[in-house]
């Protein structure tokens, strides 16, 4: 099996070096020089397109912009996990909105570590369900904050490709790539759940009955293959489908 290709990238040499070992040892890692700036970092994204890349920079700095914007202009294949601190948590639902597809704070265990790397790069998603409900969460209230959830206008184009399953350290779905399957209507829903929105609510809002709201949102976890609205919100989140177009 190819070795997992790991690029790291943040401004305490201590840490990248740190890490650097740990990972180092594992058979399956492959750790790429690690870097601290954001042109060596877009650089080596370019060039090596590593697997997995982890970025202990906000997601909303400039550096963290970069890297994202060199793995979309690459079409690289590469998957972030953010190593985050516990002062950094208003930046998930940027980091999500960027394309992050891990979140693991930097005080976490070896064992969790290890294990997000192998889950992400096998295509899953690595966060825990309370991080999950703080970025849906933080999206209502800004949304609340600008006078309301903005109101639902025609669907958004469809996503890019989703990976095959989300994980979480304790809840593990399968995320299948139905999001081009959704009608209009089926859209309308997702954009509400994001937005924070109760099924009485949003039948008030679409002029349409509670339980037409329950039979919609069945239909929406089936072909997405999500259990509950947390996982429909951080799905729409994860691909541009919580906004209006």
């Amino acid at each position: 099996m190819p070795n997992i290709r790991i690029l790291i990238v943040d401004d305490s040499s201590l840490l990248r070096d740190g890490l650097a070992n740990l990972l180092a040892v594992q058979p399956d890692f492959e750790v790429i020089p690690s870097v601290d700036g954001a042109l060596a970092a877009s650089d080596l994204v370019r060039r090596v397109r590593p697997d997995i890349v982890l970025l202990g920079w906000p997601a909303s700095s400039q550096g963290s912009q970069k890297v994202f914007s060199a793995i979309q202009e690459a079409k690289a294949a590469s998957r972030v996990i953010m190593l985050t601190n516990d002062d950094t948590k208003q930046d998930f639902v940027e980091a999500v909105r960027q394309g992050c597809c891990g979140i693991v704070p930097k005080n976490t265990s070896t064992e969790l570590l290890l294990k997000s790397i192998r889950k992400v790069n096998a295509g899953e998603f690595w966060l825990d369900r309370m991080t999950t409900a703080d970025v849906i969460r933080k999206l209502a209230n800004k949304a609340a904050g600008q006078g309301g959830p903005a109101p639902v206008a025609a669907p958004v184009a469809a996503p890019a490709p989703a990976p095959p399953t989300f994980q979480q350290p304790s809840v593990r779905l399968g995320v299948r790539d139905q999001a081009g399957a959704l009608s209009n209507r089926e859209r309308e829903i997702v954009i509400l759940v994001a937005q924070g929105f109760k099924n009485k609510e949003m039948a008030e809002r679409m002029f349409i009955s509670e339980q037409t709201v329950k039979n919609h949102l069945h239909n929406i976890f089936d072909k997405l293959g999500v259990s509950d609205r947390l996982e429909l919100a951080l799905y729409a989140v994860h691909h541009h489908l919580h906004e209006p177009s």
